[in-house]
């Protein structure tokens, strides 16, 4: 038997045969609010998410609002929306400035337990003599201030009577170990700014380092789960924990899992900052960004991007997953989910010569053949359609199965027709295809002729009920599979698809009149699309989520 779980579900259930209690397992997801979610997140939320569901254990949504200057309410607010959209609960919500004092005083503890000390040099002579992997550090002449002394500078610097910059709080490890981090880290610093939640209460503010750990413990967090990044932060991670832990209480254990790349994505806030600053793209729910906000407004559903995190799985080793495949799970939610609507993105003029000019009739069609309980629509017919521009060619190849002069092809749900003529303007531009239909050939009519087979179906829309809509096509927006790569924003920019996006007047069945924003379709053979947050009362948007197929690899 294939055993379906993941190495960190092995280590969670070495744990519980070990002794640990399962009522003790408790897990969580804690995001900086310092920019929106992107999809490399999706897969922490899923990893910590769906272990707390398999295991019927709480789990936390702690917020690490540990840096004032970069921190909003309205980042905390989105990242609640993108968990709730995504399908998950949590069962407590947790701020890093929840804590504050009491790391506070635990940091009073390391001074007086001589762990830790006021360091007064600038944050270039603190990297300096930090040194490198292959050089070792090199003590600060402020490391063996007295305890004393310590304690009142730290003092002053929670009282803000020191300049931002003039002194931090650095642990006093070891200035020797192989393990930078090691080498007496920084755990506290003075900024002056007013916070989201505290407001001016505090002007020094733990590192990440300090608090993640601190705040994993307060929370009796029983796994601590992370990307790979955090990998060489585990052993200072156990040390700030070593310096606080008590007899009988839950010691969190960090373990890493490899983060989730995509190809022609980026994942850096730092990096996506930049796109949305220099107006590369139009904010941060831009359909063609990797945040959770934009693949919502392009029209990704939740259920194909939590799909799309476990078809990848969680794995130890760092890889770069195909683009390609989070197109395929969206396409496979979408086809089972979307209404099928006809709706014309180039259109030209068919005139039905034989067809009643007066006559307007009504025309039965499926809205979704894959969901049989979603039933029918009507759509109206008439004597002038809208087909596809490329669906017409005046003479044409075998291999071209659509409408040419002298050959038949079917309106979809409609009636078969056949080209007889062509109308051109002054520019040999085509403006008009005469044709006729076969009246018994209606589809479902049971006649013979309804069920005589041609060769091409072609989508269309009646020319005196259509809409006219706006339509928006997404490419990627990177020409280069590995924009991560990129060494500065300058060569970032460079890699960006100058085609990544466009924009056409369109044809759509009226059924679509009414539609909302959000709600998502399949354009017969076009591809999947959602109406955007631009569209007005009689002015829609379209944005396009995924094509029928993928044909970047064609391309």
């Amino acid at each position: 038997m294939i055993d379906q779980k993941n190495f960190i579900e092995h280590i969670i259930d070495e744990d519980l045969k070990d002794g640990f209690l399962q009522s003790k397992l408790k897990f969580r997801f804690p995001p900086e609010p310092n920019g929106y979610l992107h999809i490399g997140h999706v897969k922490a939320i899923c990893v910590n998410f769906n272990l707390a569901k398999k295991y019927n254990t709480p789990i936390v949504l702690r917020f690490d609002d540990t840096n004032p200057e970069k921190e909003e309410k309205k980042y905390i607010d989105a990242i609640k929306k993108d968990v709730t959209w995504l399908g998950f609960k949590w069962s407590e919500e947790r701020y890093a400035s929840d804590y504050f004092q009491r790391l506070f005083d635990w940091a009073i503890k390391l001074i007086k337990n001589n762990k830790a000390y006021v360091e007064s040099q600038s944050s270039e002579q603190i990297a300096q003599q930090k040194g490198t992997p292959t050089l070792l550090g090199q003590n600060s002449p402020f490391r063996d201030r007295s305890i004393e002394e310590n304690l009142e500078l730290f003092y002053k610097m929670k009282e803000g009577s020191c300049d931002e910059g003039a002194h931090v709080l650095r642990a006093k490890i070891n200035m020797s170990s192989p393990n930078m981090l090691m080498r007496d880290p920084v755990i506290y610093r003075v900024l002056k700014k007013s916070h989201p939640r505290t407001k001016n209460k505090w002007v020094v503010y733990p590192m990440y380092d300090w608090a993640h750990g601190e705040s994993d413990y307060i929370e009796q967090i029983s796994h601590s789960l992370c990307t790979l990044e955090f990998e060489p932060h585990r052993e200072l991670y156990d040390w700030f924990l070593d310096q606080i832990v008590e007899k009988d209480k839950i010691r969190p254990k960090q373990r890493e899992f490899a983060r989730l790349n995509l190809s022609h994505t980026i994942t850096s806030k730092r990096k996506l900052l930049h796109l949305v600053e220099e107006g590369c793209v139009l904010g941060w729910d831009d359909p063609r960004m990797p945040t959770i906000s934009g693949l919502r407004r392009r029209g990704y559903p939740p259920e194909a991007l939590v799909a799309f995190v476990n078809t990848v799985g969680v794995a130890k080793r760092e890889n770069t997953i195909e683009a390609s495949l989070l197109e395929f799970c969206a396409r496979e939610e979408l086809n089972k989910t979307s209404k099928r609507v006809m709706v014309v993105l180039d259109p030209v003029k068919i005139v039905i010569t034989n067809y009643p000019k007066e006559k307007t009739e009504l025309i039965s069609s499926e809205n979704n053949p894959e969901n049989p309980e979603s039933g029918s629509r009507e759509i109206p017919f008439s004597n002038e359609v809208f087909i596809e521009r490329e669906d017409f060619k005046p003479e044409a190849n075998r291999k071209f199965f659509r409408l040419t002069l002298g050959k038949e092809v079917r309106l979809k749900s409609a009636y078969i027709i056949c080209a007889n003529e062509v109308v051109y303007d002054n520019n040999q531009n085509i403006i008009q295809i005469n044709c006729t239909y076969d009246p018994l050939s209606k589809s479902g009519s049971g006649t013979l002729e309804s069920q005589r087979k041609v060769k091409g179906t072609l989508h269309w829309v009646s020319k005196k009920e259509a809409i006219k809509v706006e339509v928006r096509e997404y490419d990627r927006l990177f020409l280069d599979p590995s924009p991560s790569l990129a060494k500065n924003n300058t060569e970032l920019t460079e890699m960006l698809n100058p085609s990544s996006v466009s924009s056409v007047a369109a044809f759509a069945e009226p059924s679509l009149l009414n539609s909302q924003e959000g709600d998502q379709f399949q354009f017969q053979r076009k591809g999947y699309f959602v109406v955007d947050r631009d569209s007005e009362a009689h002015n829609l948007v379209f944005n396009k989520t995924v094509s029928l197929r993928d044909n970047w690899k064609k391309a």
